[in-house]
């Protein structure tokens, strides 16, 4: 059974007046448990919307969203135990940051979960631990730290929940290429030591078809591309039109093979430089 599964998920903006515009349109997802998902689309296709139905944010104007196999609309019951399987992580999460202390920040997710303060301060330091926050960073204001450590404080606040679905909205954005890296390990990390399902939205190509398991695509509030990151970087053309790219080193062995010296598809940096050695070692492509 799918952790997440949507069902004709239908949001629509300011209904009943002359704002109203229908952001999602029959949207039909399942995510399995454990999946690395990215999600991708230009500006306006409906990903922020819909990634804010997963833990019952919003409430959709018709259809259906499960969480575990139950319907988030049965009751608010509900809706909050699903607030406390799904972390949601908005873009610059940073900002969202208002304790006196990163610790205290962190305990917040936690102590609404009703645990014991033992509990909690476990969490805060398993949490720390993840996004590679050091002790003596714990008992700082939020505000004396840097951009980095910042944002590191605000996902490990979401993982302090010890979420089984973790949703990031462009985690990365604004940071620095280290910080980028820093970020994503700290992802995979989580994921690879509690065995989340993660669902990433990004406009990096480079880091969804490093990452994810499986690509939804959206356009206009509908999911118009879902496959692997070889299924859907294999669509250049298609992605063009929506205003996407293909990774950079995808463009790079294209251009190759228009140049007689094909190294076959290559997603990711990994990818091309086994097809270069073997290319060079004379050996059929990798």
């Amino acid at each position: 059974m799918p952790i997440i599964q949507t069902e004709d998920l239908t949001y629509i903006y300011g209904p009943n007046t002359p704002f109203q515009r229908t952001a999602l349109h029959s949207v039909s997802l399942s995510i399995e448990e454990g999946a690395f998902l990215g999600v991708i689309g230009h500006t306006g296709s409906g990903k922020s919307t819909f990634i804010q139905h997963l833990n019952g944010l919003l409430k959709p104007a018709s259809g259906h969203v499960y969480v575990d196999g139950v319907d988030l609309a049965s009751g608010k019951e509900a809706a909050l135990n699903a607030r406390f399987q799904v972390g949601l992580l908005f873009q610059y999460p940073e900002y969202q940051l208002f304790d006196e202390t990163v610790s205290q920040d962190i305990a917040f997710g936690p102590r609404n979960m009703g645990l014991s303060e033992a509990e909690v301060e476990a969490r805060v330091h398993d949490a720390a631990g993840f996004v590679g926050l050091e002790e003596a960073l714990l008992s700082k204001s939020p505000f004396e730290l840097s951009g980095g450590e910042k944002r590191r404080a605000a996902i490990a606040g979401v993982m302090a929940m010890r979420p089984r679905v973790l949703i990031l909205d462009e985690p990365t954005a604004g940071l620095d290429p280290r910080g980028q890296e820093q970020i994503l390990d700290n992802i995979l990390t989580y994921k690879r030591e509690t065995g989340a399902t993660v669902i990433m939205v990004t406009h990096s190509m480079e880091e969804i078809a490093r990452l994810a398991d499986t690509i939804a695509v959206f356009k206009s509030g509908q999911i118009v591309m879902e496959g692997t990151p070889a299924d859907i970087f294999a669509q250049g053309d298609a992605l063009r039109d929506l205003g996407l790219a293909v990774p950079a080193v995808t463009r790079i062995a294209m251009r190759l093979a228009e140049l007689g010296r094909p190294i076959g598809p290559c997603y990711t940096v990994k990818q091309a430089v086994s097809a270069v050695m073997a290319l060079e070692r004379g050996r059929p492509d990798a």
